[in-house]
């Protein structure tokens, strides 16, 4: 072999195995980070892992003391899994049961509250229920919370609402009745002197009866708010009513000074109440605004139709009330009258309320006041 072949081939050997060993070395720097990454990788991953393990733990323990109950369901319907709080709201259900089933068959519902009603060996209990999907998976997510020592609690609310209100309504009863019933006795031992002219004992007497009739008055007011009786309905001319009633007024008005102003439209406005106490609803409203309007002053009647109800707007220009007074206008036995039994405003509402309206109020002290009754028309309430 030529010697500067031979010379050439060990040039060209020398310089493959450095390239060699350059593309070794930095193969094994490469292999060394690449193993550092792996490990950071690697403790990550571990680090990630005993988080989302104590997540675990603590979501375990979170869903085993936790008071309200978790269901969970699959696709097909059939419950998986159930925290001790589910086991003992929804006893007896257990894994592989149909939920909707379970439901069906041990579940009630409260319409009026919203919630489910389920007997177990700890007696009724009232149940909320919530759904929730799952996001990207088939399963569901019930939510079920305790709701009987709420409901209990509320109910114990009511009733001594309701207790307390009628405390109240039995003492602003007796301070009503306590002055007519005074007199009429004061009368009445009038009537027991032999001495006395016959002229003062027809007096006394006809003033004794008055006492008692305003006595009588006021039970039949009382037990009309009290009652709350159910009247019966029928179609009736609203124009045609409020003209009855102002014609009624309308002596007493001009006795006391006072111009009424009627805007009421020339057709008939068709609407489902009571008219009889209806009218006396808006008889009511008068004679406030009478009482309340210095002579001189106006009152004006308007009636008018918006968005399938009718109005009957009385308005005065009066005194007026002041924002305290407002807040309390609708309560029984709340009268700002020397002579007033606070129960005219009260049973308003109660009407009104069960021929499906509403009455409101605006008033300005020194300015006047504006009361209006808002009735559903004939078809719509037909509708409803």
């Amino acid at each position: 072999m030529d010697p500067k072949e031979l010379e050439t081939a060990f040039s060209l050997f020398a310089v493959a195995s450095e390239q060699l060993t350059e593309a070794y070395s930095e193969l094994q720097r490469q292999v060394e980070s690449l193993t550092r990454q792996l490990e950071i990788a690697n403790g990550n991953l571990r680090r990630e892992l005993e988080q989302k393990a104590a997540l675990s733990r603590r979501l375990s323990l979170l869903l085993a003391h936790l008071p309200a109950g978790v269901v969970e369901i699959d696709g097909e319907g059939r419950v998986i899994a159930l925290n001790p709080a589910a086991r003992r709201l929804l006893a007896p259900l257990a894994e592989g049961m149909l939920f909707q089933q379970f439901a069906a068959e041990q579940l009630q519902r409260d319409e009026s509250s919203d919630s489910w009603l389920h007997h177990t060996q700890e007696g009724q209990l009232r149940l909320a229920m919530l759904y929730s999907e799952m996001p990207e998976e088939t399963h569901r997510i019930v939510l079920v919370q305790d709701l009987t020592e709420a409901w209990n609690l509320q109910q114990d609310l009511d009733r001594h609402k309701r207790l307390a209100a009628m405390g109240e309504m039995a003492a602003g009863l007796a301070h009503q009745l306590r002055t007519p019933l005074a007199t009429a006795l004061l009368y009445s031992a009038h009537l027991a002197k032999p001495a006395l002219p016959e002229p003062d004992r027809l007096r006394f007497a006809d003033k004794t009866l008055a006492r008692l009739r305003h006595l009588e008055s006021l039970i039949q007011n009382m037990l009309r708010f009290v009652r709350g009786q159910t009247l019966e309905h029928e179609v009736f001319d609203l124009a045609a009513c409020v003209r009855d009633a102002l014609q009624t007024m309308q002596p007493l008005l001009d006795g006391a000074g006072l111009k009424l102003v009627p805007l009421l439209p020339a057709g008939a406005i068709s609407v489902e109440a009571n008219r009889k106490e209806l009218q006396g609803v808006i008889l009511n409203l008068l004679d406030n605004a009478m009482h309340a309007t210095s002579a001189g002053g106006t009152i004006t009647v308007s009636l008018c139709v918006a968005e399938e109800e009718a109005s009957v707007v009385v308005s005065d220009t009066g005194s007026g009330m002041a924002p305290e007074v407002l807040e309390r206008l609708f309560e029984p036995f709340f009268t700002t009258r020397k002579d007033g039994t606070g129960l005219g405003l009260a049973i308003v509402r109660n009407l009104m309320m069960q021929f499906g309206g509403q009455v409101s109020v605006v008033s300005t002290l020194g300015q006047g006041s504006e009361f209006t009754l808002r009735l559903p028309l004939a078809d719509v309430a037909a509708k409803v």
